[in-house]
């Protein structure tokens, strides 16, 4: 089962630091990221998400080899090529993978102006690795599916590990 973390920063900057930490430990096999998503909130309050995967990109790829398979039986790979890229491109901008996005705005404009957050989807961690090397980052965690036991053990880790990284 996966839990949902959500950990608020002063700034785009070090939330995309945690990100690609996170991405880091995943390397390591450290943790198991499902998704992974920073959430900004602008100086003008309009919420922002940076998502880690472009389904969007991913889509049009997809459908562009495709188009161009199908394409090469009528003799017309390129046009092919270009319906099932475009086919593709609207699919991949349609489907939501990971954490709703809905979701994560609703969360996000509750943020202050010109911070951000990550949202973290983790299905697996070993918990007293992962916490020292996302410690230096600071943040405040403002949202998790974990159980209340779990969630104040995690403060706790969080708030031990922060003390003894200083």
């Amino acid at each position: 089962m996966s839990n949902l973390i959500a950990v608020a920063y002063p700034d785009v900057a070090t939330a995309q630091q945690v990100r690609s930490k996170l991405v880091e430990l995943q390397k390591q096999k450290l943790i198991k990221v499902e998704d992974a998503v920073v959430v900004e909130r602008r100086s003008d309050g309009k919420v922002k998400l940076h998502q880690a995967v472009s389904t969007t990109g991913a889509g049009a790829a997809g459908g562009a080899l495709w188009g161009g398979l199908i394409g090469l039986l009528f003799f017309m790979p390129f046009l092919g090529a270009a319906i099932g890229g475009a086919t593709g491109a609207a699919v991949g901008s349609a489907q939501d993978f990971g954490v709703d996005d809905d979701f994560m705005r609703k969360v996000g404009a509750q943020l202050v102006a010109g911070s951000a957050a990550v949202f973290t989807l983790v299905s697996d961690a070993v918990t007293e690795k992962v916490l020292p090397e996302l410690a230096p980052f600071g943040g405040q965690i403002i949202q998790t599916s974990l159980s209340p036991a779990d969630e104040e053990h995690l403060k706790e880790a969080a708030a031990a590990a922060a003390a003894h990284a200083v």
